[in-house]
């Protein structure tokens, strides 16, 4: 998934008043600092290695994401 494609997601998501869906999407080496992550499902995503500086994580489901060297 490369960076167009996320912001596509994340900007209908907000658009509809629904959380993102980004489960098992593979993030891994991404830069997502900054990114407004808020609410995001990313159950189980690869943020292996993501650069995720001041990336705003509020309410978002994290469970059995790989988070290693983010």
């Amino acid at each position: 998934m490369n960076i167009d494609e996320l912001n596509k997601i994340l900007a209908k998501a907000r658009k509809d008043g629904e959380r993102a869906d980004l489960s098992y999407a593979d993030l891994s080496y991404a830069n997502l600092s900054s990114a407004n992550l808020r609410s995001a499902n990313l159950r189980s995503a690869n943020l292996r290695s993501a650069n995720l500086s001041y990336a705003d994580l509020r309410s978002a489901n994290l469970s059995y994401a790989d988070l290693s060297y983010a």
